[in-house]
């Protein structure tokens, strides 16, 4: 496919920049399933999906959601399409995002989607959005929790933890809204697990 190639491409140039200023410590890469998964970490910093995208490596390819806004840029917005990201309306029910997003997920990708919906600045509370739990369930896999280091600091370490996938359930073919916030909420205490391990 034309967007991995261009993906892998990018990846590989930006990735001695990258490294040189925000070098990484991974734990967890264990953890990274084969096959499709919805991949969720905290959100504090623009850099984020960079240091999510690097400590998966290159093998793992990920589609990632990001703010319709954020599309709408001149280049960036054509750049990042090009790469397999994909804008989504906050604030409203956006069925052309969910559609992209099963769609990629029954084709075996991995989702990357902030569950937070914004940045979050450390020492702050936001309430999960329960997009990630509806995907999961929907396509039949799993959510893998991910902690990126919420103070962001040039040339030295900055950790990166990737928890074990979990497989949430509902009681029928669709969940309810209370399925799904409780997957949320379970999915966040996962998420804030890895930042005091």
């Amino acid at each position: 496919m034309r967007e991995d190639s261009l993906y892998r491409v990018l990846y590989v140039l930006l990735w001695p920049v990258f490294h040189l200023l925000y070098p990484i410590k991974v734990t967890g890469r264990e953890n990274i399933p084969d096959g499709a998964a919805v991949i969720c970490p905290n959100h504090t910093h623009a850099l984020d999906p960079f240091f999510v995208v690097y400590a998966f490596r290159r093998k793992h390819i990920l589609r990632a959601m990001a703010k319709a806004e954020l599309m709408r840029v001149p280049l960036l917005g054509w750049l990042l399409r090009k790469v397999g990201v994909f804008g989504v309306e906050r604030g409203s029910a956006d069925i052309a995002a969910v559609k992209t997003s099963l769609r990629y997920l029954k084709e075996g990708r991995k989702l990357l989607m902030f569950p937070e919906g914004t940045r979050v600045g450390a020492g702050e509370s936001v309430e999960a959005k329960t997009g990630a739990a509806m995907f999961s369930t929907r396509a039949g896999v799993p959510i893998v929790p991910v902690y990126v280091e919420a103070h962001k600091r040039l040339f030295r370490p900055n950790r990166v933890a990737i928890g074990q996938p979990f497989l949430p359930q509902t009681a029928g073919r669709k969940g309810t809204a209370e399925e799904y916030r409780a997957i949320a909420d379970d999915m966040m205490a996962r998420i804030r697990r890895l930042e005091e391990e």
